[in-house]
């Protein structure tokens, strides 16, 4: 079974498989539009770069250059008129310039969010030994990044991204039980996966608790490179983890421990429509489809839900 991993975009899903990935997006006047590329992994090809948490790090950046290339696709369509002719083109693709510097905004913006926010104002308080420092740090991390989920789950415009995201999951999760891939079908499926990227963004911010306690209670100057230097590293472990429980998802002890990221799904996703399910089915099809001719190596490729 091909391992098989997604994001919502906007009136859309992207797919992804170890070697493909398509995005699936319904139209201002009904019709679905699918795009599909291929995936030149690194991984695929080196071995060295397929080593435990190294290949999280790799895996990483990978995901989110496919999601910013899926997200231009579906806001490309998405601003389309209802009038348009299914024939007629958009823009696809995003200029080498225009994603270095989406993955500069996003990955800055969570940097200081959820890394350097809560270690600069813990070394405000007065805290005082290594143990208590992190602990407070990393409380405030989780909490901050809870009520960031919180807040923008009640934005309404974010409610449709959150039922494709729900979409996303159900059409996984159906295609890992075996099941036929139809909406109707589907949608009898959970709403979670263990390989989530909202579990994985709580486990990197709980590992990183383990980690930042090795460098004690630097100088505010050095507190905040550590926080920033080390994420690739604290990315790779939880990585790790989320690969770990999506090959042990029956095994009870796991997914108990795991829960907390697994309850926080819940403010990412919601039930989906049927209409909403098809766009998703669809870009898992095409993406199965596209595997099935994939090179042998490309399968050892690891992918997040």
């Amino acid at each position: 079974m091909t391992t098989v991993g997604g994001q919502a975009v906007l009136e859309g899903v992207m797919m992804r498989g170890p070697s493909n990935w398509a995005v699936a997006v319904r139209k201002p006047n009904g019709s679905i539009a699918q795009i599909h590329r291929p995936i030149e992994s690194l991984m695929a090809r080196h071995r060295l770069l397929r080593l435990p948490v190294i290949r999280g790090i790799l895996a990483l950046g990978e995901s989110l250059a496919i999601g910013f290339r899926a997200l231009a696709i579906s806001a490309n369509y998405a601003a389309q008129d209802k009038d348009a002719k299914d024939s007629e083109e958009v823009e696809t693709e995003l200029s080498r310039g225009a994603l270095i510097f989406a993955f500069a905004i996003a990955i800055g913006f969570a940097v200081m969010l959820f890394k350097v926010t809560p270690a600069l104002i813990v070394n405000w308080l007065p805290i005082k030994g290594t143990g208590w420092f992190v602990i407070v740090e990393g409380l405030i991390r989780v909490t901050i990044f809870v009520l960031y989920l919180s807040v923008i789950s009640l934005l309404p415009d974010l409610r449709r991204v959150f039922q494709y995201h729900g979409a996303e999951h159900k059409a996984i999760n159906a295609y890992e039980a075996g099941e036929d891939l139809e909406p109707n079908v589907v949608q009898r499926y959970s709403l979670i996966h263990p390989r989530c990227g909202t579990a994985f963004l709580l486990w990197v911010m709980v590992i990183a608790i383990f980690v930042f306690a090795l460098f004690g209670r630097p100088a505010w100057y050095w507190l905040v490179v550590t926080r920033i230097l080390l994420l690739p590293v604290i990315a790779g472990l939880a990585y790790e983890l989320i690969r770990f429980a999506g090959k042990h998802s029956k095994n009870r002890v796991v997914m108990t421990l795991l829960a907390p990221g697994l309850w926080l799904q819940r403010l990412t996703t919601r039930e989906p429509t049927l209409d909403q399910l098809e766009v998703s089915v669809r870009a898992l099809r095409e993406v199965l489809q596209l595997e099935a001719r994939r090179a042998p190596d490309a399968g050892r490729v690891e992918v997040m839900a």
